[in-house]
This record gives structure tokens, C-alpha cells and sequence, in this order.
């Protein structure tokens, strides 16, 4: 069952859904109140602010290059190279009240937006992305995918749920999905013979499933996407298990936001494969 709504997959579709995605986050920031700015989320060791310091960070340095000359300290939620890089950005803005840093991310994202929106873009054009050059496509969707999760850290942490019908969910979803047969199969270690489902009720409505086989050459299993034109063997010795949860579920478990015991899910078949298909199922850092 694809998804419904789709992702997009045309370059203004793409560039529609950032802009939305930093618009939310934006408007998100114009509502907090200092107390709001300064309160916990998901992410260990940051605010609100925090988390909006480091989409501007990003979306910054991915414009212009420029990295924050600033000193980091040895923060205990620091725990590698990539996460102490991110720091600079919010280490750059702690001092700052929240509405500047807010009024940061509406100028970086106007200038993003005309990047993404000039004549000669198409979704080929290299540019520069979070892990090196990359295409314009390939690009915005992981822009997307990981302001999104951001926004969706500071609702949680605002208490304003919401935007979980948008295009930036519905990337998230599309993104997450195309990962499953790894998730599955490698990551969670299920064994051949079991057939995963996950019915996904909304807002983003969707089914993907993988069946697990044998695999070739290193002897480990492999996961052959289901509902994609590969057709399943219909061994009646296969085991099926569906997990069915919302949206907002899947997505904060999938972004590693809590323990499996801290979303809502119902299982239909082997209790035990669907727990380590959700504990192993974290693909966004």
C-alpha cells in the first residue's frame, strides 16, 4: 500500500515540503515564551532552542560552508566527532535569546529556499550535504527528514503536537521505509522464514513489509521488500508478523526518541520478532 499522502518526488514537491517543515519550526519558535525556549526535549542535553540553534547551524553551514569558531566543552551528550561538529552551532547561540535565533532560521531558510528554486536547480545538482556533495534531491530529503524530526522534538517538548499529515512526515515515512529490509533482516537480526508487516494508520497511512530469506555469499539473512512487485515464495512454514501503530509512533521510535515501551503498538504474530524489529528499528541519529 503506498503511502498516503505521498511523499514528493518532483523538485518543487521537495523544496514545497522543506519549506513547510522550516516554516512549522519557525512558527513553533514565534509561539515560545522564554520558559518555552529554555525547556528539555528528546534530545540529550537540549532545549528548545537548543534544537533550533542547530537547524539554523546546519542549514547555515550547508548554504555558505562557513563553520562557527567557537570552543566546545566536553558536554556528556557529546560522543563523537560528528556530534561534537553539530555542537559549534548551538554552543554559538546558548547566550542568545531564543526569538534571535529564530529570527536566524527565517533568513537561512529564505535564502535555502531561492537556492533550491533557481532556473538551473534540477533534482541532479550536486550540492553540498550533511556527509559531502550530494544531488539537490537526495539532499533536501535528508534536510527534510531531519528538520522534521527536530520539529517534532520541540512539539513533544512545547506539548503542541501536530504536522503529522505533511509532507515532511510523509518523507520521514517514505525514507524509513525504503530502510526496513535492513532494518529487519541485518539490524534486528530476524531469521529467515518470518515475514514482517508494519500497517502504519496515519495521519501518514501506509504498508510495508519485509520477508526474510537466506542469504548469498556472507551467509546472512537478507530482507526482500514486500508490496513492491517481488513476489513472495508462500512458504506456509513462513511466519507473519504485522505490527500496527500510528504515524507519531513510528516515527519517534524510528528516530530513536524513547524506549519501545514508550509508544503504543498491537502485534499480530510472534510478540517476540516484533520487539526486536522495534528495538533495532532507530535509523536517524
Amino acid at each position: 500500500m503506498p503511502l498516503h499522502p505521498a511523499a514528493p518526488e518532483d523538485l518543487v514537491g521537495l523544496v514545497s515540503a522543506y519549506q513547510q517543515t522550516v516554516q512549522a519550526v519557525v512558527d513553533l519558535g514565534r509561539s515560545c515564551t522564554d520558559k518555552d525556549f529554555d525547556l528539555p526535549t528528546a534530545c540529550p542535553g537540549w532545549t528548545v532552542k537548543d534544537q533550533i540553534s542547530h537547524v539554523v547551524g546546519l542549514e547555515s553551514w550547508l548554504h555558505t560552508g562557513d563553520i562557527p569558531r567557537v570552543s566546545v566543552p566536553n558536554y556528556e551528550h557529546i560522543r563523537t566527532e560528528a556530534g561534537r561538529f553539530v555542537e559549534r552551532a548551538v554552543e554559538q547561540r546558548r547566550t542568545m535569546v531564543g526569538s534571535k535565533v529564530v529570527d536566524e532560521l527565517e533568513v537561512i531558510a529564505r535564502k535555502r529556499v531561492e537556492q533550491f528554486s533557481a532556473p538551473d536547480m534540477t533534482l541532479e545538482t550536486v550540492v553540498r550535504g550533511a556527509w559531502g556533495p550530494a544531488p539537490a534531491g537526495e539532499s533536501l530529503r535528508t534536510r527534510i527528514l531531519d528538520i522534521w524530526t527536530h520539529e517534532q522534538d520541540i512539539r513533544q517538548a512545547v506539548s503542541r503536537p501536530g504536522n503529522l499529515d505533511s509532507g515532511g512526515a510523509a518523507v520521514f515515512m517514505d525514507v524509513l521505509f525504503a530502510q526496513l529490509p535492513k532494518l529487519v533482516a541485518r539490524n534486528a537480526g530476524i531469521e529467515p522464514g518470518n515475514v514482517v508487516i508494519f500497517d502504519v494508520t496515519g495521519p501518514v497511512m501506509g504498508r510495508a513489509g519485509v520477508w526474510v530469506e537466506e542469504g548469498e555469499g556472507d551467509g546472512k539473512p537478507r530482507g526482500i521488500p514486500l508490496f513492491s512487485g517481488v513476489a513472495h515464495d508462500g512458504d506456509p512454514r513462513d511466519v507473519f508478523t504485522t505490527i500496527t501503530l500510528s504515524t507519531d509512533a513510528l516515527t519517534r521510535r524510528a528516530a530513536g526518541r524513547g524506549a519501545v515501551d514508550d509508544i503504543h503498538f498491537t502485534v499480530h504474530g510472534d510478540e517476540a520478532v516484533a520487539r526486536r524489529v522495534l528495538e533495532n528499528l532507530v535509523f536517524v541519529p
